[in-house]
């Protein structure tokens, strides 16, 4: 996906985003394998974050509470933060993490009557644990996640089927990108620091492209590209395939 759509897509599903549900990867292993037939396999099995927009959107954009006072004097910013354990949590606070959670199980459940989701297991404070699989072929785009009922609207792997018999794959989901063109919107909400993980492509199709700079790893006909998931990694995966003539 070409960096201005990703950039006009995400500029589509902001507004949404800020009712629904953004999921970003924690701690993951997840596997493509793509054949030259157009058949193909999916999986990702490990954690997936729920942010909260609503609330994730505000930070950092002049929102932090302010004061007259110097750090160390009363009333100032240290005195602030070793008082804050005495505070009560407010009857709001507590409304809005229950009802959060509330929510978050009600994703966990809307998730688990998609097809694919062999276990989601909701494991509190917006972490879930997702064992996901899903096979056949690819005769229209593929976007995980996605699901309608839990508004679930940042995807982790996009395949694009294009008309000169190629296949693109873009992963924006697994990377921090952090400078103007953004693939990813896990940096914008705080839970880039929280990426780790491991993806792989494996096809016997011709790859016409891809951004590894390790480059592909060749055996028995097939050819496997790694990319590894960090905090610190800020392109998306990415690669074109050409698909043999039907």
């Amino acid at each position: 996906m070409p960096q201005r759509l990703i950039r006009l897509w995400i500029a589509l599903i902001l507004p949404l985003a800020l009712y629904g549900c953004v999921l970003t990867p924690g701690r993951f292993v997840s596997t493509l394998s793509i054949n030259g037939d157009r058949s193909f396999a999916f999986s990702y099995k490990g954690e997936v974050i729920a942010l909260d927009p609503k609330k994730d959107f505000g930070k950092g954009v002049g929102d932090l509470p302010k004061s007259d006072s110097e750090p160390g004097e009363p009333g100032g910013e240290t005195e602030s933060k070793s008082m804050s354990f005495l505070r009560p949590v407010s009857a709001e606070t507590a409304k809005a993490v229950a009802e959060t959670e509330t929510r978050n199980k009600a994703i966990a459940e809307a998730l688990a009557k998609e097809y694919g989701y062999r276990s989601v297991v909701y494991q509190g404070k917006g972490v879930f644990l997702i064992d996901y699989a899903i096979s056949g072929r690819l005769t229209h785009n593929f976007v995980f996640p996605f699901n309608a009922d839990a508004e679930a609207v940042f995807p982790f792997l996009v395949i694009e089927l294009r008309a000169n018999n190629s296949v693109r794959v873009k992963a924006p989901g697994f990377a921090n990108d952090s400078s103007g063109d953004k693939t990813g919107m896990a940096g914008e909400l705080g839970a880039a620091s929280k990426l780790d993980g491991v993806f792989t492509l494996d096809t016997d199709a011709e790859i016409v492209s891809q951004n590894n700079e390790d480059g592909a790893n060749r055996s028995n006909g097939r050819q496997t590209i790694r990319w590894r998931a960090t905090p610190l990694t800020k392109d998306a995966p990415s690669a074109v395939l050409r698909m043999r003539p039907q």
